[in-house]
């Protein structure tokens, strides 16, 4: 389920980032360290991407919000 898209591919972690909702993407982050190997925290979460090719990265750097940034860097070092 953490990894689960919908028909334009985007994640949970990709409309969390979207909606600069740094609370969503606390709990998808603590949840995605129980549940999933590194290799897909890193590949699958950190770096997922949309039918267009882009990650929750881009979403972040598109909408100009650098507390989500910061955080998502963050996070990538400790995994």
């Amino acid at each position: 389920m953490l990894l689960g898209t919908v028909k334009d591919e985007m994640s949970a972690w990709h409309y969390a980032v979207e909606g600069a909702n740094s609370e969503i993407l606390q709990k998808l982050y603590e949840w995605a360290k129980e549940n999933l190997t590194k290799e897909e925290i890193n590949n699958k979460l950190l770096l997922g991407t949309d039918k267009h090719g882009m990650t929750a990265w881009h979403y972040a750097a598109i909408w100009g919000n650098t507390e989500i940034l910061q955080n998502v860097w963050e996070w990538a070092k400790k995994i």
